[in-house]
């Protein structure tokens, strides 16, 4: 298990995270997501031993990971721009982590060189972004390390090649003791194969929670009210996150069980109401613009 206690980081005069207290347990797929400058990129450093925290405890397995060796050696790190040799081919590269990580498994490397139909004698230097991330991914499911941290997933990564990342760190959790951590823009993506789900914000942690817990505690519903007063009842109900007007439909995001907010919307006057399912991205937006990162003020001044 991961354990991430009160931390806080600065570089000089900008603050990076502050107070910082997260879990990620073994064996679960973890998706960290956060705004633009949240801090995802500092606390995998940290997690995974580069950097040191000002403040707090980052623990693997009870032990601080920081200076400590032996810890390390569990965890596989693979930043959003990773180092290659320059003239180095792929077998060089598998050769290299092949001397340094014990466990690393060349059978398992060539098996995912192939089905990804990347070419192990080719210089990294003529690879796209996409196919070195690909090969990052091979390096690091490799590795046989229990905790594999990649920063920016499916960075550069087509929509095909995705589900094939996506199935090969299936594949492995079933087969290994591997528990992925990872960070990416694609919200879409991680939703497909996370169970927990940590948010940033600012350097803080928005929230932390199991994904069907959170898609179970939070709705989105559309209706068409008979008479205004029901819609300003409504309105100022705390449990409202948003509310958006389209014509006569209102459309509200709101925190609660499907069935306390169906009851919510059945007491009301409507000429239709429904409730949809909400994606990771809608939580993350609603839950963003609660604490005023508002998407449309930016794009819109």
């Amino acid at each position: 298990m991961i354990e991430i206690s009160n931390v806080s980081k600065t570089f000089g005069d900008v603050r990076a995270l502050k107070d910082v207290s997260l879990k990620m347990k073994e064996g679960e797929f973890f998706g960290l997501v956060g705004t633009n400058g949240a801090g995802k990129s500092t606390l995998l450093r940290l997690l995974s031993g580069v950097l040191k925290p000002d403040r707090g405890e980052v623990l693997i397995d009870g032990e601080n990971v920081y200076n400590n060796s032996r810890i390390k050696n569990h965890i596989f790190f693979i930043p959003d721009d990773p180092f290659f040799y320059p003239n180095s081919v792929a077998d060089d590269l598998a050769d290299f982590y092949y001397s340094t990580y014990i466990g690393f498994d060349k059978n398992i490397y060539k098996y995912y060189m192939e089905e990804l139909g990347l070419t192990r004698d080719r210089k990294i230097s003529t690879f796209s972004k996409g196919m070195k991330r690909q090969l990052s991914l091979i390096i690091g499911v490799a590795s046989q390390r229990k905790y594999i941290v990649c920063d920016e997933t499916f960075d550069g990564l087509d929509p095909v090649m995705r589900q094939a990342v996506k199935a090969m760190f299936a594949k492995e959790m079933a087969d290994h003791e591997m528990t992925p951590i990872l960070s990416s823009h694609n919200l879409r993506e991680l939703e497909d194969v996370c169970n927990h789900v940590g948010l940033l914000h600012r350097g803080g942690v928005l929230l932390s929670k199991d994904l069907e817990e959170m898609k179970c505690n939070i709705q989105k519903v559309q209706c068409v009210f008979r008479n205004d007063k029901d819609a300003e009842k409504i309105n100022n109900r705390p449990d409202i996150i948003l509310h958006e007007k389209r014509g006569k439909v209102h459309i509200y995001t709101v925190r609660g069980e499907r069935d306390e907010v169906d009851q919510m919307f059945k007491g009301m006057e409507t000429v239709f109401y429904e409730l949809l399912a909400l994606s990771l991205e809608e939580i993350f937006i609603s839950e963003t613009e609660v604490v005023g990162y508002d998407i449309k003020k930016c794009i819109l001044g």
